[in-house]
């Protein structure tokens, strides 16, 4: 496996870490809100949860099964809606436990790849390009978007 999917996976990681450090927060912190009118910190948890899960069963474990990739384009406002939903409606141990494990097993998959298979470009359900290399940068991205206010708010609390 090159370095650069190596460091990768091991930033792709740090969400997994993150959520782990989270377990200790009283229910009360959980359904916070760092502003106003926006997500709880349950509702962000679940939102990544979801999007891992998603991308695990339609794209990771389709491509370590020789399987066709089933991407598809999502509404993302209708997709992240349901997964405030579920979030709400889900304990918040189980949606911590499904956070950690989901990611975990992307990247175990991704391990299990070959150096071609994690090379190859795939194409999803609607022939757009899946690269996973480019997935694991633009969902780090997405994890560091949701991480670093979190972490911030979450030391405020603290302190």
């Amino acid at each position: 496996m090159t370095k650069e999917i190596e460091h990768l996976l091991h930033t792709f990681e740090e969400w997994a870490l993150f959520v782990k450090t989270m377990n200790h927060l009283e229910e009360k912190t959980w359904n916070s809100s760092m502003e106003e009118g926006k997500w709880t910190i349950k509702s962000i948890v679940s939102h990544i949860m979801l999007w891992d899960r998603y991308f695990y069963k339609e794209a990771i474990e389709k491509i370590a099964l020789k399987q066709p990739v089933t991407l598809k384009h999502m509404n993302f406002e209708e997709f992240n809606r349901k997964a405030i939903e579920f979030g709400n409606r889900t304990e918040t141990s189980e949606i911590v436990n499904k956070a950690i494990t989901y990611r975990h097993k992307i990247m175990n998959d991704i391990r299990g790849l070959s150096e071609e298979q994690l090379h190859q470009t795939y194409l999803d359900a609607e022939g757009n390009v899946f690269y996973i290399p480019q997935y694991l940068k633009d969902f780090i991205w997405h994890d560091q978007h949701h991480m670093e206010p979190l972490k911030k708010y979450l030391a405020n609390l603290e302190a």
